[in-house]
């Protein structure tokens, strides 16, 4: 196993108590949106012993459903992608015989979700695109980003796709705003696909 995975699980799962569930996101930014999106309903997945595991993209989820299976735990997992990830999310559920190749049935129904497009689209989408640009130029972002869109690459694109690149540029800056959008959500505009994951790791009553 891979000694970074290997460090990424153990950070995650560190100061829980009882591991019972995780959840594996592709990066920090997911991580940090689910994690803030708990908080506004109410919820302390850690308390709840539940691990969220940002992978480093999605097509490292094989080793990390090892690392889960070789804790010798028996562990609920869960997770959350972007919609183009969907194929490389099934096939290694499918490898781990999580998921029956034979019988494909939705995602959902395993415990896994979709972004549309991606998880910055969907926070996009929930606060408004002008309260996101906003939310940027509190971060102390609000030059940088218009500079950037006035480079030729960036001023025939639309101001959502022009916010998503900038995002995704930056050190920390996607994990940052990811966490600052999530904040300024409220529950009631909680993305469909946060809202079904949160409901997949709801410990048993």
């Amino acid at each position: 196993m891979d000694p970074a995975d290997l460090a990424r699980f153990a950070a995650a799962s560190a100061g829980i108590r009882s591991l019972r569930r995780v959840v594996f996101v592709e990066g920090d930014s997911d991580r940090e949106a689910v994690l803030q999106f708990a908080l506004t309903v109410g919820r302390d997945l850690g308390a709840e012993g539940t691990a969220v595991v940002g992978m480093g993209g999605a097509n490292s989820l094989p080793r990390f459903l090892e690392i889960a299976d070789a804790s010798g735990r028996d562990l609920a997992l869960t997770g959350l992608c972007d919609e183009q990830e969907v194929p490389v999310y099934r096939r290694a559920l499918e490898r781990v015989g999580f998921a029956d190749a034979a019988h494909p049935v939705p995602l959902e129904s395993l415990g896994f979700f979709a972004c549309r497009h991606d998880l910055e689209d969907e926070l996009i989408r929930a606060l408004g695109i002008e309260v996101a640009v906003s939310i940027v130029a509190e971060q102390g972002e609000g030059a940088r980003f218009e500079r950037m869109r006035r480079q030729p690459a960036q001023r025939e694109r639309s101001l959502s796709a022009q916010l998503h690149r900038f995002i995704g540029a930056g050190a920390g800056r996607k994990a940052r705003v990811a966490r600052a959008f999530a904040e300024r959500i409220p529950p009631e505009s909680i993305p469909a696909p946060i809202l079904g994951l949160l409901a997949a790791t709801r410990p048993p009553t």
